[in-house]
């Protein structure tokens, strides 16, 4: 399909909450392929809706495993462990820059597939983080709210120098 312009941070539609998808049709399958097409483009491995400027909570994640890309249509975390881990997180949104954040190493997911049937994934490492990450994006949590305030500036200023060394 084709791959779109990324906002980027600190864009508000970043921060807004997705709307829920409700109807299943071939232009929401031409959005999944879209965003598939531009998070393979920016390089990434998942990215939202949002991330393109769609208010709707669709989500797509290629792990580059043996899964595949899998698109995501109104998930919701049932479970999370209270076992975590640390993982370096980043976004399309926000590229060039990354920083550890901890999460539940394992999440329970509900969401629709494209054609709107209901489906329960288990997911555990790096698949639950992708979960956890751009579930939070849906709900207009920028992954940069999960950092330290400290951290988060600190990183926030590392974006901008390379934003500004970028533009030269």
């Amino acid at each position: 399909m084709t791959a779109r312009p990324i906002l980027l941070f600190p864009d508000p539609h970043l921060r807004r909450m997705a709307e829920p998808v409700t109807e299943f049709d071939t232009k929401l399958h031409a959005l999944a392929a879209d965003m598939l097409d531009t998070m393979r483009a920016a390089p990434g491995i998942g990215i939202t809706a949002p991330h393109i400027g769609v208010a709707l909570r669709v989500a797509v994640l290629d792990l580059r495993d043996e899964t595949g890309p899998r698109t995501y249509i109104n998930p919701d975390i049932l479970w999370a462990s209270d076992e975590t881990i640390l993982h370096e997180e980043g976004s399309v949104s926000m590229p060039g820059v990354v920083e550890q954040i901890e999460r539940p190493a394992r999440v329970r997911v509900r969401y629709l597939d494209l054609d709107g049937r209901e489906r329960i994934e288990d997911a555990e490492g790096l698949r639950a983080i992708c979960h956890q990450h751009e579930i939070d994006q849906l709900n207009g949590i920028f992954w940069t709210q999960r950092l330290s305030p400290l951290r988060r500036t600190r990183l926030v200023a590392r974006y901008e120098k390379l934003r500004r060394a970028n533009s030269r």
